[in-house]
């Protein structure tokens, strides 16, 4: 995979988790406080930089072999994750992720809650929840970053594709003052876990010694195989004209 590939699936990846977050720090700055909101992202941020600092260049000395197995395995158990809940989203069984309610329980539970201060800190509900918000979406983040990075050898580019994605998703945040509720985000998370199971079968198969045809070339077919699989059991799952989702399909006993 040469490096552009590789920065734009690292930056759609990382843009869904970016939205969530966004979501978090704008309930927090936008209802309480942006100085404190802004250092506990910045406690936050540090954190998840030095997990990356310290893990990348750890993991890239790791066996290619050993190393495309290892994260092959992750990626498609990440993916298929991603991928289930999407396809239950698209077809009714899972009610779909909106942002505009999100923020709306998160500045409800923020006007809620008491002020208080510690050291520097003046508003310690605001920062302990950007904190939060953004360390928890912000792991998942640095799991894409070191596990495409470190596969590829170009840590470097998964950096590049992930800071884009945040730049651009808080920049946009910053202009709208408001959730990015409009993003289609369930069918971001529908392409992205097609694209997360399609590495991990190909870089899983390599690392237990699978030989694709045609190298790189293999993920052409593969990716639009994982994608089809997943249309069909979307229409598959569809709920029957006069049945809800919820309700399962019972048959029709006769006594005799």
């Amino acid at each position: 995979m040469t490096a552009l590939p590789l920065i734009l699936t690292v930056f759609v990846a990382c843009a869904v988790e970016a939205i969530e977050a966004l979501t978090i720090v704008l309930a927090a700055g936008l209802t309480r406080e942006w100085r404190s909101t802004f250092q506990g992202m910045a406690v936050a941020l540090g954190v998840l930089a030095a997990i990356v600092a310290a893990l990348g260049p750890t993991i890239t000395l790791l066996p290619l072999t050993a190393l495309r197995l290892v994260v092959g395995a992750l990626l498609a158990v990440f993916g298929l994750q991603w991928l289930r809940k999407a396809i239950l989203r698209a077809t009714g069984y899972k009610s779909l992720h909106d942002e505009a309610s999100a923020y709306l329980r998160e500045v409800t539970a923020a006007r809620a809650a008491g002020t208080s201060s510690r050291g520097r800190v003046h508003d310690w509900y605001a920062f302990t929840l950007a904190f939060k918000g953004v360390l928890l979406e912000g792991l998942e983040v640095v799991f894409i970053v070191i596990t495409f990075g470190a596969n590829q050898r170009n840590v470097g580019a998964a950096v590049i594709g992930a800071a884009a994605a945040v730049v651009v998703v808080a920049v946009t945040g910053i202009l709208v003052r408001a959730p990015l509720a409009k993003v289609p985000e369930n069918a971001m998370k529908f392409a992205v876990g097609i694209m997360l199971t399609s590495f991990g079968i190909f870089w899983g198969a390599e690392g237990a010694g699978v030989a694709w045809p045609g190298q790189d070339a293999a993920l052409l077919v593969l990716v639009p195989v994982v994608a089809l699989v997943a249309v069909c059991y979307t229409f598959l799952l569809r709920p029957r004209r006069g049945r809800s989702p919820a309700e399962p399909a019972t048959e029709k006993v006769v006594s005799s």
